[in-house]
């Protein structure tokens, strides 16, 4: 059987959209914000200390202060830590409105249809990864044994040990499994070190880094990752 696994956030949803209306809020007196930049800074910056967060050697919220802090500095804005942990609070608050991104939306319905696995693996600590998957609705076509978080399963993306749990638990036939992502070192990296085939989600048009792990296709929206499906 064929299976499609996605990561979820900023590939099932626009993650931009409720960063940018937290950044917004808190910096009304500014105009022409470089939210998207920042938004890539802070994800950089968040990467760089997930696994102490998935340790427990460092908290989600000195992670999620740091990243903010960080990214703001990289481009001037001088913030501080009550100021991260407010535009953090805001952040939460426009998660949970969320909505899956209209062709994604018709995806997940075109492959439920035609009888695909289909399925979830993201990192992230579990409740706050599973809030976001019950806002998208995406146990309309997933079912909960199909979902696959980092702290629940103890371990998480890139690393090999991730796919392996995920692989062992659909019985997988890695020749006919994809994985969908926008993270090129946790999501085509990953992927492709445990044999499946990858679709870059590149749709905030980062540079491909040189490595000698290649996506199998790379789409730039939404839309083309439907069509790609459809052809």
């Amino acid at each position: 059987m064929e299976t499609i696994l996605f990561d979820v956030d900023d590939t099932l949803y626009d993650q931009l959209q409720p960063f940018k209306l937290a950044f917004e809020k808190k910096f009304q007196h500014i105009k022409d914000l470089p939210i998207d930049q920042l938004f890539i800074s802070s994800r950089k910056h968040s990467d760089r200390l997930f696994n102490q967060s998935e340790a427990g050697t460092i908290s989600l919220l000195e992670l999620h202060t740091y990243r903010l802090m960080a990214a703001c500095q990289e481009f001037g804005l001088e913030i501080s830590q009550d100021d991260a942990i407010e535009i953090q609070k805001t952040y939460e608050e426009e998660q949970q409105k969320i909505t899956l991104v209209p062709e994604v939306e018709y995806l997940l319905e075109h492959l439920y249809q035609e009888g695909k696995q289909l399925g979830i693996l993201t990192n992230g600590p579990y409740e706050h990864q599973l809030r976001k998957i019950n806002q998208l609705g995406l146990g309309k076509w997933i079912p909960d044994e199909h979902i696959f978080i980092s702290s629940a399963i103890g371990a998480a993306k890139p690393a090999h040990e991730a796919f392996q749990f995920v692989e062992k638990k659909l019985r997988l036939n890695r020749d006919k499994t994809v994985y969908i992502g926008d993270s090129f070192d946790n999501d085509v990296i990953g992927a492709k070190q445990a044999g499946w085939n990858s679709i870059w989600m590149n749709h905030r048009g980062r540079t491909m880094p040189n490595s000698t792990f290649l996506p199998d296709q790379i789409v730039h929206t939404h839309k083309e990752l439907w069509q790609l499906f459809l052809l």
